[in-house]
């Protein structure tokens, strides 16, 4: 077992209320899918927009899966499904709200969701300073909002320089910028 099946295995998908009305249990199938870990064995595309992310909220298997994307970081999926899950770990820290069922138990879903994505901190470094794609943007962006240690954060900016995009290079693309312009 691989650590991508691994961490969904872990997760209760069938008790999680999915953004689409039902349980959560197909998202295990999704993420095996998009790993590349289904039974055709060729990661796939599945969007998980509006089953566990919008643009204005996270619901419920919004940590699950969170947990689950940085297993795939530390696993060894194809760069094309490295890619999918870099994308969701950003949809993740960048949530702003909670479905009003999470809500109104307490949970702040988006602070969930960044608190686990601290925990891989070095997957994501490691992602932005192996330069083995062009997706070491999307890593360095889920940094921005999720670093405590913004000096360390500013010398990976300068050693990487070369191979970030513009927006990363220049501080476009920080969480604290983006707030002092609100």
């Amino acid at each position: 077992m691989q650590l991508v099946e691994m961490e969904i295995a872990r997760q209760d998908w069938k008790s999680m209320l999915c953004g689409c009305g039902g349980s959560a249990e197909h998202l295990a199938r999704d993420l095996l899918q998009l790993a590349g870990r289904a039974p055709e064995r060729e990661p796939s595309h599945v969007s998980l927009e509006e089953h566990v992310w919008s643009p204005t909220v996270l619901w419920e298997p919004a940590p699950a899966v969170t947990s689950v994307a940085l297993a795939a970081l530390a696993d060894d999926v194809a760069p094309t499904a490295r890619k999918w899950f870099l994308d969701l770990l950003q949809c993740m820290v960048a949530g702003e709200g909670t479905d009003w069922e999470s809500a109104r138990r307490g949970l702040d879903l988006p602070e969930l969701c960044r608190d686990i994505v601290v925990q891989g901190l070095w997957l994501l470094y490691e992602e932005v300073m192996s330069n083995r794609s062009l997706w070491a943007g999307i890593a360095f962006e889920v940094l921005t909002v999720v670093e405590p240690n913004k000096a360390r954060l500013q010398r990976v900016r300068e050693i990487a320089a070369d191979w970030l995009p513009a927006c990363c290079r220049t501080g476009l693309c920080d969480d604290d910028l983006r707030d002092l312009e609100r």
